[in-house]
């Protein structure tokens, strides 16, 4: 069962918590005409199996959420709900200090309870993670402390199955360079910190106002002193490559410690356009960080018209973009390694725009607001979120060269592509290709998602907890084609908004850490699964007749 469709697992914690607040503020039982079915267990710690007491745990209807009811566990951890009615229905718990879940859940995908099909739904075990805690200190070469150095934990994030490193939250360091970083889920993580020496000085350039005098004592500043901290990884690495993985269990408090060592500072001569009302443009650098970039903070000095100095910048690869009143550019990848390095950003690649336009299938009316998603791949910064206007269009501005994937959101109900075409881009399956400066002109047409429901069996039993996941028959060209859930407690699941057309079906035991839309990886399985077709239906579900065997990883 997906708890939050289309919506990234960060969001999940949030959700809860209004689940928590609706809960308390409303506290009247589920519907329990006719039957009188219980749900009870207890709640434990994940990490070692003790009981929780003063948890709070939640019970909704699984077609109704709003209709919830909430109990605290007692001194042995135990919870019990009574006078239930035949169905199916989510069990969430949250306690002070722990990650909020839902029952046996994997990424944002749970297992349901469900009364009434002879099931046992008493001696449930709910374990909830301990919330973990990185603190620690940054300090300089000296062991001095680091004041205002930006902290920045990246988290491996698997939901698309495939590992992807990308920022999580940041922090900043105090008076005496101390930081922390809180309520962190299990898994791996990175650190990185970005700061400026304190003592740094960096010398203003030459120029004939200063004078003779102005200049002599420029050239006297102690060279020593203009210096700047590269961004640092944890454990003193420079580059991405390099930087040591963080392995988080619940209710770890690991302590973290930081140490930054000066480099020697560039002075830079970038070679800038200029503008009629804004004159001479200044550059900003970028500094690829994993799956995202981190802008660097230097020292802009207009010299003549057309020419800006930069100083306080450590040696690296940065990318270097121009800001225009109405343009952007970019050189991707420089290498800057030299003091009184020039560049010449003429060559720079001019970012370009995309104009996306929607219609429903037919002469159907779109619904409202409807969004839609333009998302990099791999990520490079570029991409967007745009609602669309009365006319179904929207213009994302700043596209960098490179491949996206165009999808579309609604609040309302779950919608997809299904046919996509573009003028000065190139489509691969449910992709475009986008060249650099392109002014690009992407048509899509939506339908609202398919739903396709089955039944998940090991041994000719119902089995729950399965990963179940439809492959699309071009895994490569068709990533997004992806849908995932995980099986309830009677082995029924439901993969929500397919995209109609031909699929293979299966269903994996515990194989939630699997890179499963990698085509090398899921291709075994799907030798085994089962072939389906989707159609263009979603006024009911595709329904899968005959048991999807459970395959083990």
């Amino acid at each position: 069962m997906s708890l939050q469709t289309m919506r990234p697992l960060l969001a999940l914690t949030f959700c809860f918590a209004a689940l928590v607040a609706a809960a308390q503020n409303n506290n009247s039982p589920l519907p329990s005409a006719s039957s009188n079915y219980r749900i009870s267990g207890i709640v434990v710690s994940k990490i070692d199996g003790h009981p929780l007491d003063r948890a709070r745990v939640l019970l909704s209807d699984t077609k109704s959420r709003r209709e919830t009811e909430s109990v605290v566990t007692s001194a042995d951890g135990k919870f019990s709900f009574a006078n239930l009615s035949a169905g199916k229905y989510a069990l969430e718990g949250t306690k002070r200090g722990f990650i909020s879940a839902a029952y046996d859940q994997h990424d944002q995908y749970s297992t349901a309870i469900v009364t009434g099909a002879d099931l046992v739904t008493e001696n449930l075990v709910l374990k909830l993670s301990p919330e973990a805690v990185i603190s620690g200190r940054v300090l300089d070469e000296a062991g001095e402390p680091v004041r205002r150095g930006l902290l920045t934990l990246y988290r491996n994030n698997h939901i698309q199955g495939i590992d992807e490193i990308q920022a999580f939250r940041q922090a900043q360091t105090d008076d005496l360079g101390a930081y922390e970083l809180t309520s962190l889920l299990p898994g791996t993580y990175f650190l990185s910190v970005r700061a400026e020496p304190w003592y740094a000085f960096h010398p203003a350039p030459a120029s004939n106002e200063a004078g003779a005098e102005g200049n002599k004592a420029r050239a006297d500043v102690d060279r020593s002193l203009d210096v700047a901290y590269p961004l640092t990884y944890y454990e003193n690495a420079t580059e991405t490559d390099s930087a040591t993985p963080i392995q988080i269990r619940g209710g770890e408090r690991l302590q973290i410690d930081m140490d930054l060592n000066p480099v020697p500072a560039l002075r830079l001569i970038f070679h800038m356009p200029q503008e009629p009302n804004q004159g001479t443009l200044f550059p900003q650098l970028h500094q690829k960080a994993f799956e995202g970039t981190s802008f660097v903070q230097g020292n802009p000095q207009f010299i003549s018209p057309g020419v800006v100095e930069l100083t306080g910048i450590p040696a690296g690869r940065y990318d270097v973009r121009v800001q225009g009143s109405n343009t952007l550019t970019q050189l991707n990848g420089v290498d800057l390694n030299e003091d009184g390095e020039e560049i010449d950003t003429s060559r720079a690649e001019a970012l370009g725009s995309m104009k996306i336009s929607v219609t429903g299938p037919g002469e159907s009316t779109l619904p409202k607001d409807l969004a839609v998603v333009l998302a990099s791949t791999p990520r490079n910064g570029s991409g967007g979120f745009r609602n669309l206007n009365a006319k179904g269009e929207a213009e994302i501005q700043q596209v960098a060269a490179g491949l996206y994937r165009v999808g579309v959101f609604s609040p309302r109900a779950a919608y997809v592509v299904v046919g996509i075409s573009a003028e000065g881009a190139q489509v691969r399956g449910r992709t475009v290709i986008v060249p650099a400066g392109a002014s690009a002109a992407v048509a899509l047409t939506i339908a609202q998602g398919v739903d396709v429901q089955g039944v998940a069996q090991k041994a000719g039993k119902p089995f729950a907890e399965a990963m179940v996941v439809i492959v699309p028959s071009d895994p490569e060209a068709n990533r997004d084609l992806f849908r995932r859930d995980q099986s309830d407690l009677d082995g029924t699941f439901g993969l929500r908004n397919v995209v109609p057309g031909s699929y293979t079906l299966v269903a994996i035991e515990d194989g939630w850490d699997l890179d499963w839309s990698r085509p090398e990886v899921i291709s075994p399985y799907v030798k085994r699964g089962r072939p389906v077709k989707v159609l263009l239906d979603p006024s009911r579900p595709t329904q899968i007749r005959e048991p999807i065997e459970v395959q083990a990883k």
